[in-house]
């Protein structure tokens, strides 16, 4: 029996080991590859296509729903109300460092990445580089890609130009694109966007860390 439990707690220690160097390699990866995201999260804002350019307090309100706490951490959260277990730096990790995505596992380099990527990329650059990646769902010529992209496609306006509910029906889509319409009447989605209207109002608060689905916004 002595010998099981020395051989599972050796097992387990080298699991933790694997687990550790499998983070800190994702972690290289973003520093090697920061020089140039950093210039194409530049270019981006160039473009005018940066969180500032979402138009004056919607970069806020966009937080406020996906990562309320991400001028804070360095990549992390796991105890702000309504953050969820990803931050928008561990989402681009997701699609910047892997040319498919797979859960378990998979989280451990993408945490890695997103730490890398905070230590060398400024919030805005991060920001910048977020929005253009975001997987935005169906629109008029197919699926979407990037927040700007989305904007213009089925408003055929900036972000910046779009009235208050336009705005939020893009950042409501985001928790899941494949189950929204945007171009079409969607009692989900438009259940979806009261929500974050009583969130981005002051009007509720969510139920923890985990409530993405801002249960705590939820219209009695």
């Amino acid at each position: 029996m002595n010998r099981l439990f020395k051989f599972l707690g050796a097992a387990f220690l080298l699991l933790v080991a694997a687990g550790l160097i499998y983070g800190v390699t994702g972690y290289l990866d973003a520093l090697s590859d920061a020089d140039g995201l950093a210039l194409r999260a530049d270019a981006l804002m160039t473009e005018g296509r940066g969180g500032k350019d979402l138009g004056e307090d919607r970069l806020e309100k966009l937080l406020m729903v996906q990562d309320p706490a991400f001028h804070q951490h360095a990549g992390l959260d796991f105890a702000t109300p309504g953050a969820g277990i990803t931050t928008v730096t561990q989402s681009l990790a997701k699609r910047v460092a892997f040319r498919k995505f797979k859960p378990g596992i998979g989280k451990i380099r993408q945490t890695g990445y997103a730490i890398g990527l905070e230590r060398k990329l400024t919030k805005d650059q991060i920001m910048a580089l977020w929005l253009d990646t975001l997987e935005m769902g169906r629109g008029p010529d197919g699926w979407m890609k990037g927040f700007f992209v989305a904007s213009e496609a089925v408003y055929q306006r900036p972000p910046a130009e779009l009235t208050g509910r336009e705005f939020l029906s893009l950042v409501a889509v985001l928790i899941a694109p494949g189950a929204y319409d945007l171009r079409h009447e969607d009692a989900r989605l438009e259940e979806r966007i009261a929500r974050i209207e009583r969130l981005v109002s002051g009007d509720c608060t969510p139920q923890g860390n985990g409530d993405v689905w801002l249960e705590g916004c939820r219209r009695e």
